[in-house]
């Protein structure tokens, strides 16, 4: 059998591959802090025909090898952390993280590592606990739910996470609770679980270990928390779109090597009538 045919179809597994990313990406394009992924392909091992040849002085010269390639395959999905535009919401439990970090939640006090999230959406329950969409507790810095008084009726945010009440005359006095921060060495590297939200492993933070930190820390690097707003997709249409044309004609490319492979096969059997 013919060498491109495995090549070309190694090329359209790669380019299926990546126009499933693409679709997942324009999918997302409103998704309060979705973070796009990008396609990277790589070769496969090339098969040697022939070796090299060192250069002798004097007597003959140096000989490149000879090597067929047999193909491509991915050598990595990765997850673009790029900053997404603002949303302006004013309202006051939409949260937005300024700079690096995730919040974290959790499903209950049960669950030792909390997963993190850049998706801000939170709202008070009827226990008034600060919690997502899907009912996860927001970790205080530290470690702990947010869970505000009966008298707290009006509150904001500060930029380090510390939730102010506001009296009924005005004034205003910070509450015991801080929104808390995660930040992680590689953020690339945490696992999508759905939801809009990660999971840490031991190649985001060293070990897996990581500590809910306080926001707009200098010294942690961990960003800014800005009340009512929302992070948005950082998708850029323009640029999904593009490398979908890309991606199609790649495919097409690959499809017309196994079009003609299959016309030399044809012509080889052919051969003896």
């Amino acid at each position: 059998m013919l060498r491109s045919l495995y090549s070309g179809i190694s090329g359209m597994r790669g380019f299926q591959t990546k126009l499933d990313v693409i679709g997942n990406n324009i999918a997302n394009v409103n998704t309060v802090g979705f973070k796009s992924g990008r396609v990277m392909f790589k070769d496969i091992l090339s098969q040697t025909i022939s070796g090299i040849t060192a250069p002798e002085d004097g007597v003959r010269g140096g000989v490149n090898a000879k090597q067929v390639g047999l193909g491509v395959t991915l050598g990595a999905i990765d997850t673009v952390h790029t900053p997404g535009s603002a949303m302006t919401t004013n309202v006051v439990t939409d949260l937005r993280i300024d700079g690096d970090g995730f919040f974290a939640v959790t499903t209950g006090e049960d669950q030792d590592i909390p997963y993190l999230t850049r998706a801000g959406n939170f709202t008070l329950d009827g226990a008034r606990q600060l919690v997502t969409a899907d009912g996860y507790f927001v970790q205080t810095a530290g470690g702990g739910n947010i869970v505000l008084d009966e008298e707290v009726t009006a509150f904001t945010i500060a930029q380090d996470g510390t939730i102010i009440a506001i009296g009924a005359d005005g004034t205003s006095e910070p509450t015991e609770f801080q929104v808390g921060v995660v930040k992680v060495a590689n953020p690339a590297a945490l696992e999508k679980i759905g939801g809009n939200m990660y999971r840490m492993n031991a190649n985001a933070n060293p070990d897996g270990e990581f500590e809910i930190s306080v926001a707009n820390d200098p010294e942690v690097g961990t960003g800014a928390i800005i009340s009512g707003q929302l992070e948005m997709s950082n998708v850029d249409l323009t640029n999904e779109f593009s490398e979908m044309i890309v991606a199609q004609r790649g495919f097409q490319a690959n499809s017309r090597i196994i079009t003609t492979s299959d016309e030399v096969l044809q012509e080889v059997v052919n051969l003896k009538r």
